[in-house]
């Protein structure tokens, strides 16, 4: 017996994803779809549960690179199984615990420093003296987790 099939327009309203984000995935081969000659794409109904799990993933922080990457783990492009998120949630934990941290350390520097060596805040003279941040490339550098020997590491209220 073949796989019930579904629209894409009845996978958009079932799944609460929009069409486009549908064809989008489809077209990252995050899903796959039929499409007899003149007709309309069809998904296979266990699709539902393969975009509750890009959007789980998504939902954790993953890329759709990451994504890709653990859907390509499965036997024959098919559908994560319960054993499946299992195993591939485990592997994702060093990856949100990463995101947990950095998450934690804006939360901790975020009234007291962007961190982005502009000079442009009162404070900056005390967190980065001389502009040292600028040494080490461009962007959130304090936030980043790249300290400056110059920066202190306790950080004092402003004066």
């Amino acid at each position: 017996m073949a796989a019930e099939m579904i629209t894409i327009g009845e996978l958009a309203k079932r799944s609460g994803v929009a069409a486009s984000a549908l064809r989008f995935y489809e077209a990252e081969g995050l899903l796959a779809s039929v499409r007899p000659e003149g007709k309309q794409r069809r998904f296979p109904r266990d699709a539902l549960r393969r975009v509750a799990f890009i959007r789980a993933a998504q939902g954790v922080g993953l890329s759709l690179d990451q994504i890709k990457a653990s859907l390509a783990t499965l036997p024959d492009n098919r559908t994560p199984t319960k054993k499946d998120w299992e195993r591939l949630s485990r592997a994702w934990r060093p990856l949100l615990q990463q995101k947990i941290d950095a998450l934690c350390a804006l939360r901790d520097q975020l009234t007291s420093c962007i961190g982005c060596g502009c000079l442009s805040l009162q404070k900056c003279a005390l967190y980065n003296p001389g502009d040292v941040a600028r040494q080490r490339g461009s962007g959130p550098r304090y936030l980043m987790n790249d300290r400056s020997e110059a920066a202190p590491q306790e950080r004092s209220p402003a004066i």
